[in-house]
């Protein structure tokens, strides 16, 4: 008898990655052996699934209205496991990616405790500041910062953190000290691996782009460049706190500093069902915010 649910993770993989090799590389498993998947269930529901081209797959009318229903038994069938699985040790592959910094210095010593004390789970920890595709890569949880515009995941707040802008007292003494939002337009700006500085004004939130001569996505550069003198740089409290304790950083704009930037969880919906998963999160929010304070 003729396996009815086979092939149905491949192509909902092939679907959300738009090729057949990103499909494999999810599923950790050879094209061939996806395209094969395709290929049988296609001739099962005697349907054509995708338009196929040598650079890339679409979904036809037939594969858009499949796709839907497909995902809703993949849900239904993890919800189905995760329902009885709080009955066994929580086990398997935990997928995880978080920007490079935070994962160096906070989040990586954080999971490699809780994998110690978890031997049935295997761990991957990508750092990465690459935005990933949670879904179309296979991630199970992310750690990710600031505002979340992904409807599709669910997110749980762990941490919070402050950003403080400063500046070497030096560069001050040459260039001046802005006295609002705008006169940063007017300095050399260190630019960090967001392109956006985030303040606020009157308890509403204000944005700001800043323009600069150095930009680097390590926040330890940015902050030995704003200490060298070089200009002005706005990072997370666990960057410039020792150096403004030093008086190597002054803080500038302190009425315009915004009181905190919330640092979540995130993961595709029902992931949360699974008691790995929600262990960690568990973890990371009782000890990621006490380790981002005690630098």
């Amino acid at each position: 008898m003729t396996n009815r649910w086979h092939g149905i993770d491949e192509f909902v993989a092939v679907a959300t990655t738009g090729s057949f090799a990103s499909a494999a590389n999810v599923l950790h498993m050879p094209t061939s052996t996806v395209s094969r998947a395709i290929a049988r269930l296609e001739e099962q529901i005697r349907a054509p699934l995708f338009y196929r081209t040598t650079r890339r797959v679409t979904l036809t009318e037939s594969g858009r209205l499949f796709l839907d229903h497909c995902r809703r038994i993949i849900d239904e069938r993890e919800e189905a496991f995760a329902a009885i699985s709080h009955l066994r040790e929580p086990g398997g592959e935990l997928r995880i990616t978080c920007s490079t910094a935070l994962g160096e210095g906070f989040v990586a010593p954080i999971v490699q405790r809780f994998c110690m004390d978890w031997p049935q789970i295997s761990i991957t920890l990508d750092l990465s500041n690459r935005l990933v595709d949670l879904i179309g890569e296979g991630y199970d949880l992310a750690i990710r910062t600031g505002d979340l515009s992904d409807s599709r995941m669910v997110s749980t707040r762990i941490a919070s953190r402050r950003l403080y802008s400063c500046a070497a007292p030096d560069y001050l003494a040459r260039a001046g000290t802005p006295q609002s939002i705008e006169e940063l337009a007017d300095h050399q700006c260190l630019i960090g691996s967001g392109a956006t500085w985030h303040f606020a004004v009157d308890g509403a939130g204000r944005s700001f782009r800043p323009r600069g001569r150095w930009r680097c996505n390590s926040g330890t550069a940015v902050v030995s460049a704003a200490v060298a003198g070089m200009g002005i740089c706005q990072l997370p409290e666990s960057y410039v706190l020792r150096h403004l304790a030093a008086g190597e950083l002054v803080e500038i704009l302190p009425e315009h500093r915004r009181k905190e930037e919330p640092i979540w969880a995130v993961y595709p919906e029902r992931r949360h069902l699974m008691p790995k998963v929600r262990l960690l999160v568990d973890r990371l929010k009782e000890q990621l915010g006490p380790a981002l304070v005690a630098v």
